[in-house]
């Protein structure tokens, strides 16, 4: 009997007329904001209020998130570096393939075993809990199952994020500035305990003492909302780099193992034309996506987590 595999990632809107509906499954989890017995009118009206910014973004990506087919693909990659006792599904929390979907898929397969990985290295409540937790919910009874929900200085992913930015400097030059970044988060979640920012300050670490890099910074990205978010922000940075007379840096999106609109829109074109305005060249290690180092880390945590 296989063993089902679920990638779990947040999704994202495969078309723009998706963007709407995105946005509301997004903001009507109380995991990502709360809003109590208002959750599903506040939900409704905010992603009312952000789809027409939200879909602009998305046109200058092409009109849709490339989430899907990434994590399709890493799923079939995954799949093969497995074998014949394996079945792997993405999983989606906001929009298709939703992890109901997958779901369904294992059960008319027969499978009765689930290894469940989350697709956030850094454990962080707002997303890893509420992927988990939608996960579980769904197939306590149904399923035997484990749950991979923080990798964040596995050793194999370290290696696999070495590896890209390696290539980088040696097409961009090593006079570089490593400039790592993280999605934010607000800052009452850190005060709450949130364990994110330690274990992205662990996978920096862990990068930067693996390929001995002492010069390098940290800072984070796409805040929403009036609250008070993690810092610096990336184009603090880019303004302290330019300020110091720096020319050219490297950024490595270290919380983001597929391509979205946080590195395509957000890194690629705004914070690029934030740098370009202040002199400074900005480059952008490419995302894990389906590398080769990615997949067999992807493969040796499942792996471990079985036992084997």
């Amino acid at each position: 009997m296989k063993t089902g595999i679920l990638l779990i990632n947040m999704g994202g809107p495969d078309s723009t007329d998706a963007v709407r509906p995105f946005l509301y499954n997004l903001f009507k989890d109380p995991y990502i904001v709360n809003f109590g017995i208002m959750q599903k009118p506040l939900a409704w009206l905010i992603s009312g209020l952000r789809a027409g910014k939200v879909k602009k973004a998305y046109k200058k990506i092409g009109g849709f998130s490339p989430l899907k087919n990434i994590t399709e693909a890493q799923a079939q990659k995954l799949q093969d570096a497995l074998g014949d006792g394996f079945f792997v599904k993405a999983g989606m929390r906001y929009w298709h393939p939703f992890i109901e979907e997958a779901l369904t898929d294992f059960e008319g397969c027969g499978v009765k075993k689930i290894v469940a990985l989350s697709l956030y290295p850094q454990f962080c409540s707002a997303t890893t809990s509420s992927v988990v937790n939608k996960f579980e919910e769904l197939a306590r009874g149904k399923f035997d199952f484990t749950v991979i929900d923080s990798w964040c200085n596995y050793p194999d992913f370290i290696s696999a994020w070495a590896s890209q930015i390696e290539s980088s400097l040696e097409k961009h030059g090593r006079d570089c500035l490593i400039v790592f970044s993280a999605h934010g988060i607000p800052v009452s979640l850190v005060k709450k305990g949130d364990p994110y920012v330690s274990e992205v300050e662990a996978t920096v670490k862990a990068i930067a003492d693996k390929m001995k890099i002492s010069n390098w910074r940290l800072c984070y990205q796409s805040r929403t909302g009036p609250l008070r978010w993690t810092e610096p922000s990336v184009e603090q940075t880019i303004e302290e780099i330019a300020k110091n007379g720096i020319k050219k840096l490297l950024i490595v999106p270290v919380s983001f193992v597929s391509d979205c609109i946080e590195t395509l829109y957000e890194i690629d074109i705004v914070y690029r034309k934030k740098a370009d305005s202040l002199g400074v060249k900005l480059y952008r290690v490419p995302s894990l996506n389906t590398s080769a180092e990615f997949i067999l880390a992807l493969k040796n945590l499942v792996i471990e987590n079985l036992g084997g």
